[in-house]
């Protein structure tokens, strides 16, 4: 525990303001205590809500290590558990923290964990919390409201377990068709997106940010989405950020609204722009980005937190993953460092190394003062946030509330509202699907079907059949990899030809999971009726195909009628592929039968 005459330090006195106590407690840190609050680090919840040791899995020091020997007091939960044990951890985490030299709690961060995507770059499936649409639904539905009514659910429900900070919104503009991370934005449009990310902002910081709200972190500066080609700067392959329009402006429009909605904190990409009046280096390294724009030009004056591993190497799962640290692959780790740092980074993801950045100050390369300037940004959202006044949560109250049912039927009143009907019957429509059917099904889970109906074994015994499908890519070779979905928008020959056989032998609606657009004008052409999911359950789909639910999605992005469409648009433009088969804000309403 921290010492007597600590224990009575004017930073422990919530009667003073933010800025005494920050000043208080950083005049008394060392610098290895400074250093440490510069790196935001990965943390797995052991066996039973202990406190983990060494991870193999992502090479992850053990948590006391990095708690009382490195001073790192931010890391992102990865996974999770159930409420209760989640919020032992937590409380164990957090005096484990208490007992070193100054007692500064632990913050905890959590990328999306309240939806159907699992990808341990990005995000987690809902688990034991409620589940709702990803982002692509959120703007699907189109609605303030229920952007708001998700963030306040979603920060009661982290709040509960002592999850403090949102490694989202993800506020990029889907221009580029094929980008492997569209399925986390709000879609192609900045002015929806601009729209959404306010509401979902306030509803997770709450009007004012304090001990009741979970801070943001918005993402990617200064925009994501123009990608060649499409593929993903997690990857080498993928580093590059083009801008063929010199659209390079209109990606800055999300994060204008986000500036305004008060975002607490902003995350740059590992892209690096291409063709453009800034530095050729990754956005995390590029002073014209993070100092010049986002700083002086916008003003933002909270924390700047780098994406993961752009600094060293790193390994998950047992295959090596290159640092991101695209354009500067010449530096040594140490010397990244210091370039982000004199860029205008304040914390790095996925980074353990304090000691570095101790021998950057004792060499001379960067003054401590620097170091004090990010300290300050770090200190001051952990006193806003209350973690020094109450850092504790109560096991019973995550009990009670995560996953409670008016939350849970929220997230499922909003799978449905999201689904989006793109065609109903060439001359007259099938949906909503009558009376009890014969019912053939693909991809469903037959004991939920038959709620429904009869299940038949082929489609020539059915009335009708339902085939879920998702939105084709092109598998890569690592493991990693195969979570970003990226290449080719159309279907392989042999799945094709396996939906249209069905379409072929009885009347088919076709459900397709889309994370990205899809090339799909042959199931159009062939299928009963079409529709669009962005994560929703078969219970949810199968709700509103009969009825018992309505059905509001309307397409956040163009669907493309071919590849060439694809290859000639110029990624960084917004709604640029020639002909698309439908037009973003396209939907049928199917309204609930009474």
């Amino acid at each position: 525990m921290p010492s007597a005459s600590t224990r009575t330090s004017p930073y422990l006195d919530p009667s003073l303001s933010t800025d005494e106590r920050v000043e208080d407690l950083l005049a008394r840190m060392t610098l290895l205590e400074k250093a440490g609050l510069f790196f935001h680090q990965m943390i797995e919840i052991g066996d039973n809500g202990t406190l983990s040791g060494p991870s193999t899995t992502y090479a992850l020091p053990g948590t006391e290590d990095m708690l009382l020997n490195k001073q790192i007091n931010h890391f992102n939960v990865l996974h999770g558990s159930d409420p209760r044990t989640m919020a032992e951890w937590h409380n164990r985490i957090q005096e484990c923290a208490l007992s070193s030299r100054l007692g500064i709690p632990v913050t905890l961060s959590t990328d999306p964990r309240h939806a159907f995507t699992d990808n341990p770059g990005a995000s987690f499936t809902a688990g034991s919390f409620s589940q709702w649409p990803e982002s692509l639904g959120l703007a699907a539905i189109g609605d303030e409201n229920t952007v708001r009514e998700f963030a306040d659910i979603a920060r009661q429900e982290y709040l509960a377990v002592g999850l403090r900070v949102a490694l989202h919104p993800q506020i990029d503009l889907a221009t580029e068709p094929r980008w492997a991370r569209i399925g986390g934005t709000f879609g192609e449009d900045a002015e929806l997106t601009s729209r959404l990310l306010t509401a979902y902002i306030k509803g997770f910081q709450t009007d004012q940010l304090g001990a009741e709200g979970v801070a943001t972190m918005v993402k990617h500066f200064p925009g994501g989405g123009p990608q060649k080609d499409g593929e993903d700067p997690h990857f080498p392959y993928g580093r590059e950020q083009v801008y063929p329009g010199g659209n390079f402006d209109h990606h800055l429009l999300p994060f204008e609204a986000a500036f305004e909605a008060g975002a607490s904190q902003v995350m740059p990409y590992y892209g690096m722009p291409v063709g453009t009046q800034y530095e050729e280096v990754a956005f995390g390294f590029n002073k014209g980005i993070i100092t010049g724009l986002l700083r002086e030009k916008y003003g933002f004056e909270g924390i700047v937190c780098a994406d993961w591993n752009l600094i060293h190497d790193s390994v998950v799962w047992g295959e090596p993953q290159a640092a991101r640290a695209w354009g500067v692959e010449h530096l040594s780790p140490s010397h990244r460092l210091a370039k982000a740092i004199s860029a205008g980074v304040d914390q790095f993801g996925g980074e353990h190394c304090p000691e570095l950045l101790v021998e950057l100050v004792n060499s001379g390369r960067l003054s401590e003062t620097r170091i004090d300037i990010s300290a300050r940004r770090v200190l001051r959202e952990k006193f806003i946030l209350g973690l020094f006044d109450n850092p504790f949560v109560d096991p019973d109250l995550a009990a009670s509330t995560v996953a409670k049912t008016a939350f849970l039927e929220a997230g499922y009143d909003a799978q449905c509202q999201s689904l989006t009907v793109l065609t109903n019957g060439s001359e007259s429509t099938v949906l909503p699907i009558t009376g009890q059917p014969q019912i053939y099904v693909s991809n469903i889970d037959p004991a939920v079907a038959a709620q429904y109906g009869t299940i038949t074994e082929t489609p020539e015994q059915a009335d009708i059949a339902v085939v879920r499908i998702k939105a084709p890519f092109e598998p890569r070779q690592g493991a990693f990899e195969q979570f970003f979905h990226a290449g080719s928008l159309e279907f392989p020959p042999e799945d094709l030809a396996e939906v249209l056989g069905i379409c072929s032998r009885v009347p088919t609606i076709v459900d397709i999971y889309l994370d990205r657009p899809a090339i799909i004008p042959e199931i159009v052409h062939r299928a009963a009726a079409v529709v669009a999911n962005y994560g929703a359950s078969d219970e949810a789909l199968l709700d509103v195909l009969f009825g018992r639910r309505t059905a509001r999605g309307r397409l956040p992005f163009d669907l493309p009628s071919s590849t060439r469409a694809v290859e000639a648009s110029r990624a960084d433009v917004p709604f640029d592929t020639d002909a698309p088969l439908f037009r973003f804000g396209h939907g049928l309403t199917l309204h609930r039968v009474d």
